[in-house]
């Protein structure tokens, strides 16, 4: 049987549309998730969730029309227009409400009221009645249903939701009541309580240690781009350094602490300082701990530091000739935002999206019927579906741009922008390849979800046996997933580089990987365990700058809840951004190994590749001497 020509593997002039028939499947979908939307907003949806609506079903701020079997309904409540909740801090989880009788007021308490005798006061003050419709204002404190129908004592001083109408309490207690209800962990509510405070005290810390980790993030992205030859090195000595250094440190404040403990300070302060010892003690222990696994984990792989130098300097050119693959974390986020806020809008629209019907206690609720209620379901796909399209797209569009850099010998003959063509290549030819992609990730990812909410629910209840497979099932699953994120990621590359349609792309990157295994362990996996340890040291430097602040509060603040939301920030931060070094440092692993698969620098064959790489090939094969 003949046998076609074989491919070339570089980037082609004449470029065509991949994998049309799921960029149809993808536009139907997403015209779906539109409909969902529009049907929301058709239905009233919008105006109940913009202007709120008491439990007797009128909208605040209009009039209205009445509702066949609830009483109090179709009231005119133009003057009317916040949502006033009787108990606003008694919410119910699981159904995701507040579990209190709404009503449509004039005017939030911009006071406390501690007695019926000042919520009467305060209706007849600022004609903002505070209790149910059908008791009059001059009844307040004789009527003996005001034990329901009025607000429930205190009343906290409220503040109205921007855009949404709604009295919200500005007391941070009602909020500790609420994530009293989240962690269950804390069996002393005095202790959520402190947190809470600490968090709410050390707001304006919080806030400047985040864009620490920020500027540090950006700020290593320069030190990559610059002096890549020596930054692993740096960045091992400045790990070691660190880690060691924090873990004096945090030995140091917590005998300082001890020293300094006195036993005669008020109840409150004595509680803050013996929690933030406790805490240091933990902190100083987990970091002593963390630091001999991570030097046992250096001296085990210094051999292959050389390895990674030679493929982080070519990346380092890369961010020299591409310098917006910086900005790509931005734009991502950005795009992830926009969707994410459209999302929850429409997600609160199916929310008051239905039919009245009246409940057990003769307030009204809105109920999807029939295939309606599913939409709920198919909008919680799109959530996915689409998170994951938007992060492929920039797994594409770095793919392409590097791929570009990689196979022009000449550089200066590179393109302008060579992001922005590789952004215009995505949109004109392989949306259909990014949709499919990400579809498959979404397949094993729901899954995965569906199991995770499984066990959650049926925590306790379940035996071990169970218990046990649902972990396994879990633990598959992600395994799977993140296999297939990194073959969809080489897929993407291969795409960039012949044109070709995910499955070809896929099956072909996946044969190149297979052959050059011993590459992909030494190359591959130094590089993303280098870039992990520049995540530590961004996160260890927020954190120790984080303890240094929070020593000047030691005696008003619990430190835990602000480190852990700092520290959890920061790892986000420089994930991201380092994630995109990573990203095309894989790239250019594919590329290497395509490069010294065809060709072998002979005349007619020139290698595509940097010079350092010429010297620093590893073999694919035990015996290989590439």
């Amino acid at each position: 049987m003949l046998q076609g020509p074989k491919r070339e593997w570089k980037p082609l002039e004449e470029r065509s549309c991949t994998d049309i028939p799921w960029l149809l499947i993808f536009f139907l979908f997403c015209s779906g998730m539109l409909c969902i939307c529009g049907f929301s907003i058709a239905t009233g949806a919008a105006a109940r969730l913009v202007h709120g609506y008491d439990s007797y079903g009128n909208i605040c701020g209009q009039k209205n029309s009445p509702i066949p079997g609830l009483r109090n309904s179709g009231m005119d409540l133009t003057n009317r227009k916040y949502v006033f909740f009787l108990d606003p801090c008694n919410i119910d989880l699981v159904h995701r409400k507040i579990k209190s009788i709404a009503l449509c007021v004039s005017k939030c308490p911009s006071i406390r009221l501690d007695t019926l005798a000042e919520v009467q006061k305060f209706a007849e003050v600022n004609g903002s009645a505070l209790c149910s419709y059908e008791i009059d204002v001059s009844k307040y404190t004789t009527d003996p249903s005001s034990a329901t129908l009025c607000p429930k004592l205190p009343v906290p001083e409220s503040k109205s939701i921007p855009l949404f109408h709604r009295c919200t309490p500005v007391d941070v207690s009602c909020y500790a009541k609420f994530a009293e209800a989240l962690i269950t962990f804390v069996s002393d509510n005095s202790v959520l309580h402190r947190l809470i405070s600490g968090v709410m005290t050390s707001k304006e810390i919080i806030m400047g240690l985040c864009l620490l980790s920020l500027v540090l993030s950006m700020i290593l992205m320069v030190i990559i781009r610059y002096i890549s030859a020596v930054l692993v090195w740096i960045l091992t000595a400045l790990v070691v350094l660190g880690s060691i250094g924090g873990t004096g440190v945090l030995w140091w404040l917590y005998v300082d602490h001890r020293k300094s403990f006195n036993e005669t300070l008020p109840a409150d302060q004595l509680e803050i300082s013996t929690d933030n010892i406790q805490a240091l003690l933990v902190y100083a222990v987990a970091a002593t701990v963390f630091t001999v696994i991570l030097l046992l984990l250096m001296l085990v792989m210094r051999k292959r530091v050389a390895l990674t130098i030679a493929l982080f300097h070519v990346a380092g050119k890369v961010f020299i000739h591409l310098p917006l693959l910086v900005f790509q974390p931005f734009w991502t986020f950005l795009a992830l935002m926009m969707f994410w806020m459209y999302w929850v809008m429409v997600l609160l629209l199916l929310g008051t999206t239905g039919n009245p019907t009246p409940n057990d206690q003769g307030f009204v609720e809105f109920k999807m019927s029939g295939p309606l209620q599913y939409m709920t379901w198919y909008h919680l796909v799109g959530l996915i579906w689409i998170s994951e399209f938007i992060l492929a797209c920039q797994q594409m569009t770095i793919a392409g741009a590097v791929v570009t850099y990689y196979f022009t010998r000449d550089k200066s003959k590179l393109p302008f922008t060579p992001i922005i063509t590789s952004v215009v290549r995505l949109l004109r030819y392989h949306i259909g390849t990014v949709a499919k992609g990400s579809f498959i990730i979404t397949l094993v990812k729901i899954p995965r979800l569906i199991l995770m909410y499984i066990h959650s629910q049926l925590k306790g209840k379940e035996n071990a046996c169970a218990r046990c497979m649902l972990k396994a099932c879990i633990c598959c699953l992600w395994c799977l997933e993140k296999c297939l994120s990194y073959l969809n990621q080489n897929a993407y590359t291969a795409t960039a580089i012949n044109s070709t349609s995910f499955c070809t792309s896929a099956k072909d990157a996946f044969v190149i990987l297979v052959e050059n295994a011993l590459r992909v362990a030494a190359i591959n996996t130094i590089g993303d365990f280098v870039l992990f340890l520049g995540k530590i040291l961004i996160v260890c430097c927020t954190a120790f700058a984080g303890v240094l602040a929070l020593n000047h509060q030691r005696d008003y603040t619990v430190w835990v809840l602000p480190l852990i939301i700092v520290c959890l920030f920061a790892f986000l931060v420089a994930h991201c951004f380092l994630s995109i070094f990573e990203m095309v440092v894989d790239v250019l692993f594919l590329c290497f190994a395509i490069d010294t698969k065809y060709n072998d620098g002979s005349p007619g064959r020139e290698y595509y590749m940097d010079k350092a790489l010429m010297f620093k090939k590893i073999p694919r094969y035990p015996g290989d001497t590439l």
